[in-house]
């Protein structure tokens, strides 16, 4: 198994500069990582820094919160795939979620599926704001929506990706989508067990030191 074409070697901060985001071009390139994970706006930088690659490159949309309109997450959807993105992760409206307004949930995540076609999407549940029952229902909301991937969590809320939360999420998808699991995953024997549980992408800054076997105390 080749652990590299996992990972979505990702660079969210605030903070992150231009050279940041090349020298994560550069890293994935070199590794051969599935995937560059940026903010939309350095998406066309990214396309630049990986041409000729064939490293992908994955944005967020209403990101880290989740609770921007439909309407702005649509165009920062259509934007990004537009400038170069080959995959969308977008955050699940929490709010709506728990508010048990599961037709606006369904429709804040059909309207992004369906503007950017054939392009993945996955979407971010952030987990440690959810109770089980809720982690079930918003996985089912995913797959009516057509999602192509559950991912865990943002990286940025109290918490990331846990086990027992994969398993509900593939108890619940079956192999109707995917799993991508984010937070928290920081060396090979920790990956390694969420690829084991089914999780199929894995969000991280540590991937370097995931296939080079060794502990990164980073975090994305």
């Amino acid at each position: 198994m080749e652990l590299n074409r996992f990972i979505d070697h990702t660079l969210l901060k605030p903070t992150a500069t231009e050279g940041d985001i090349i020298k994560l071009c550069s890293e994935a390139r070199s590794y051969s990582f599935y995937s560059v994970c940026v903010n939309s706006s350095y998406v066309p930088l990214a396309k630049e820094a990986l041409k000729d690659s064939q490293v992908k490159i994955c944005t967020v949309v209403g990101f880290p919160l989740g609770a921007t309109s439909t309407e702005a997450k649509v165009f920062e959807a259509i934007k990004a795939v537009e400038q170069g993105a080959d995959e969308i992760d977008m955050v699940i409206n929490i709010g709506f979620l728990k508010s048990n307004n599961y037709v606006a949930v369904l429709k804040d995540i059909s309207a992004v599926k369906n503007a950017i076609g054939k392009t993945p999407l996955k979407v971010i549940l952030e987990i440690s704001e959810l109770s089980k029952n809720e982690i079930v229902k918003a996985s089912e909301i995913c797959l009516d929506a057509n999602a192509d991937f559950v991912k865990t969590s943002t990286g940025f809320s109290k918490s990331g990706a846990t086990l027992t939360a994969v398993k509900i999420i593939k108890k619940t998808i079956r192999n109707k989508a995917k799993i991508k699991a984010s937070g928290g995953i920081r060396d090979n024997e920790t990956a390694q067990k969420y690829i084991d549980v089914g999780v199929e992408r894995l969000g991280t800054s540590s991937g370097i030191a995931i296939v080079s076997d060794t502990f990164s105390t980073a975090d994305y």
